[in-house]
């Protein structure tokens, strides 16, 4: 029979080592963002915006020539490329947002007390 002092501080170094376990796993999930890619990623979101909005605002100025209207073919395809522009973007945030916080789903991650301990 093992004395109660000696199981409760091998059950304690058993946390430890777990404890460690999890932090390292996370380490290696988790990639390492530099100030350039987060400069990068605003110009991403800026050209998202850009492109579609000046894209409508050509394609109106075209159809204001071709097919005049009482209201401005520029400015509702310019409004359109904007709103466009900005879906576009928020897709690419929330991915982008998902790829640095990943839930934490992974049976690696979620150690319970009494698994550590047996």
């Amino acid at each position: 029979m093992e004395p109660a002092s000696q199981k409760k501080k091998r059950n304690s170094f058993s946390q430890k080592v777990g404890e460690k376990e999890k932090l390292k796993l996370k380490a290696l999930r988790e990639k390492k963002k530099s100030v350039w890619s987060g400069l990068g990623m605003f110009g991403m979101v800026g050209w998202s915006v850009a492109v579609p909005t000046l894209l409508g605002a050509i394609l109106g100025i075209w159809l204001d020539e071709i097919y005049p209207q009482s209201f401005s073919w520029t400015l509702t395809f310019l409004v359109i490329g904007l709103l466009i522009g900005c879906v576009i973007a928020w897709f690419w945030v929330s991915n982008e947002h998902k790829d640095i916080n990943p839930t934490n789903n992974d049976e690696e991650l979620n150690f319970k007390k009494e698994d550590i301990d047996e």
